[in-house]
């Protein structure tokens, strides 16, 4: 279980987070979290979805605006090619417990659009309990971190995922996985590339 937050740093979502609970006190509890700003401009709380317990457990950066106004996670552009991606790597997503480093949407306005921006370190340090519960009451095996954002907030802030990519670590007594954020491969301009690497790191840590 990651332990390498202070309780100065678990301030911001500690007081809401009833600890020792299942995953569906959890999950309503989430639903009125104000630990961080995000939830002053973010539609809902997106929690995690998936079987609890799970063997495989993956934790992403924080909601888009798909996810935002429908309140599941991964159901976007990033969420569709996980599933592609998933599928390649003969993972079945029905049996992956999916959540997020940040749990409301952090985006800026341009117009009507709200564009999706990255969650700064403070805000995934003040969700970082949350995730911690999910981890307890998920008991996965592996924790496959997709993305800086999510390899900080479980690994710790000088965690390089560049040095790590497609290797499993041990860290606090978790299995932890590393590969970038689906994203990335989105907006890559060698999309095949990118594509075929991020399924490789998938195979790789699923037989590690």
């Amino acid at each position: 279980m990651p332990s390498a937050r202070t309780s100065s740093e678990d301030a911001g979502a500690a007081q809401f987070v009833p600890e020792g609970k299942d995953w569906a006190a959890l999950r309503s509890a989430a639903s009125g979290c104000r630990g961080c700003d995000l939830y002053r401009d973010a539609t809902q709380t997106v929690f995690g979805e998936g079987p609890v317990p799970a063997r495989l457990m993956m934790v992403g950066e924080c909601p888009g605006d798909r996810e935002d106004t429908d309140g599941h996670v991964f159901i976007g552009p990033a969420g569709r090619l996980l599933d592609k991606a998933l599928d390649a790597a003969g993972i079945d997503r029905a049996k992956t417990y999916l959540t997020n480093a940040v749990k409301h949407f952090r985006f800026v306005e341009r117009g009507k659009r709200q564009i999706h921006q990255t969650p700064r370190r403070g805000e995934a340090v003040a969700c970082f309990p949350w995730l911690r519960e999910e981890i307890r009451v998920v008991k996965p095996r592996l924790v496959v971190v997709l993305g800086a954002v999510a390899a900080k907030a479980v690994l710790g802030p000088s965690f390089k995922l560049t040095e790590h990519r497609g290797e499993v670590l041990e860290h606090d007594g978790l299995r932890v996985g590393v590969t970038v954020h689906p994203s990335s491969v989105v907006r890559a301009e060698n999309y095949r590339e990118s594509f075929d690497e991020f399924v490789a790191d998938l195979v790789a840590v699923r037989k590690s």
